[in-house]
């Protein structure tokens, strides 16, 4: 679908220039006609999703499904008595006990360690929606699917149990079960362990999950992981910005003799890369930690972890950090002249390599940074923004079917913004469309839909 730099806007909204002026007109609308306009946008954008979601790719399958169930849950939250919705719930309940066949047909040993945590993540959201249901046989097996087998997988064949890796030790790669590839210690896949980890273990303060301390402890070690390299500024790992905040880049690199983070493939690394979606699970995971300090230093001081951990001090850092990367967010992933978030320009995330990978990045980063929880610590307001890109997700859609696209925004503003992320970061590269000329077609609607759920979701908690 070629872009448009013009789109018609129905209902109370007039017909606007992308960037324009769609921010006043999303700030005009009374709140009962927005509510009104979101349910309908909801309704068609679940629809659309109903009819693509069941394609054969792992990682994304566990990811878009994800997706679904976070908007889902806001959906529920907000009309919960809409027979709309009623349908909605019956038709994820089939699919969810169809994607836990389509889970079960995989080798492990074929599959990517990042992959385990997309599916865990997505196991607990499925279990806290099929609990809602009364479905509670299959709420357990998915609980299952992301402790017994998504965690521990993760545990055992990716996390670095030796503490020699240089500058910093322990982490988690992103090889294969099988130890074709050992990987690399990205981001992606060190904030997955991170974040399932604290998630398993704030479930499991409310529910009887046995031997619960080995999920603080591996949330513990991955925060630790992150906050040894953030305190390595010289490495710009998180990357402050040349006015305020920071993003947390694509994976750290230390290239010196007997350094273990030189490795630039799986996939290919170019300096400066930085990913969306990384800075919303980063800030999730963070929230998680902060909910769960004094269950932290009990079981720090308990078992004898370290002598000087000060609970005072941790706060502070983990709320520095997040309004930190709150503020990187709002300086250099907002376009300043349309407020619509946009991707870095890196054409690591934009090429034929990985474009197919790296797409739902924006939509990621809106599942959490819209989540309350987390909006309340991020120091800066996203709803603007959040509202902004939502309208040109559903204004650029194929109308004939609902289907959202890869891009949203008009060539002339993402063109501006290129100038504005090289200025605020020091690199960008000069692409503004995905190369997705190898992902199946199906793949891609699944993936564009999450993304508009996403978005959509995160426009319902507004409300």
């Amino acid at each position: 679908m070629e872009r448009r730099n013009f789109i018609k806007l129905t209902g109370t909204f007039a017909t606007l220039m992308i960037g324009t002026d769609l921010l006043t007109a999303c700030k005009s609308l009374d709140s009962s006609n927005l509510e009104e306009e979101l349910k309908i946008k909801a309704f068609a954008a679940f629809d659309r999703f109903s009819e693509i979601w069941n394609f054969n790719d792992f990682w994304k399958r566990g990811n878009t499904f994800d997706a679904c169930l976070t908007f889902a849950d806001a959906v529920l939250q907000r009309w919960p008595e809409e027979p709309k919705f009623q349908e909605m719930q019956l038709k994820v309940k089939e699919m969810l006990e169809e994607n836990l066949t389509f889970f079960n047909r995989f080798d492990p040993g074929d599959l990517w360690a990042d992959d385990f945590g997309w599916w865990g993540l997505m196991g607990l959201n499925a279990r806290k929606h099929l609990q809602k249901m009364g479905e509670l046989e299959l709420a357990e097996k998915y609980l299952k699917l992301s402790t017994d087998l998504c965690w521990e997988y993760k545990k055992r064949n990716a996390y670095d149990h030796t503490a020699t890796a240089l500058p910093v030790p322990h982490g988690c790669r992103n090889g294969d079960a099988k130890g074709v590839s050992k990987g690399v210690k990205n981001t992606v896949t060190n904030v997955l362990l991170f974040l399932l980890s604290s998630r398993i273990y704030r479930l499991s303060l409310t529910e009887d999950i046995r031997d619960n301390e080995k999920y603080l402890d591996m949330a513990y070690r991955q925060w630790l992981w992150f906050d040894e390299w953030f305190k390595l500024e010289e490495y710009q790992y998180l990357k402050k910005l040349s006015t305020k905040g920071a993003l947390v880049q694509e994976r750290p690199m230390a290239e010196f003799e007997g350094s273990d983070y030189m490795e630039k493939i799986h996939p290919p690394w170019a300096e400066g890369w930085v990913w969306t979606g990384d800075q919303g699970m980063l800030v999730g995971a963070l929230t998680d930690m902060l909910a769960v300090r004094k269950e932290l230093a009990v079981w720090v001081a308990a078992n004898n972890i370290d002598v000087t951990f000060d609970v005072r001090a941790y706060e502070e850092n983990i709320r520095a950090l997040i309004k930190l990367i709150g503020t990187g967010i709002k300086t250099a992933l907002v376009s300043k002249k349309d407020g619509i978030i946009r991707e870095a320009p890196c054409l690591s995330s934009f090429g034929p390599a990985h474009g197919n990978d790296y797409l739902a990045g924006r939509g990621i980063m809106m599942r959490y940074i819209g989540s309350p929880e987390e909006r309340a610590l991020l120091g800066v307001d996203f709803s603007e923004n959040i509202m902004a890109t939502t309208e040109a997700i559903w204004q650029t859609r194929d109308e004939s079917n609902n289907q959202f696209q890869p891009e949203f925004t008009s060539a002339e503003n993402d063109q501006m913004y290129i100038e504005q992320f090289r200025e605020i970061w020091g690199l960008a590269d000069d692409v503004i469309q995905w190369d997705l000329k190898k992902m199946k077609e199906q793949n891609k609607f699944g993936v564009c839909q999450s993304i508009g759920m996403d978005a959509l979701g995160a426009a319902i908690k507004l409300l």
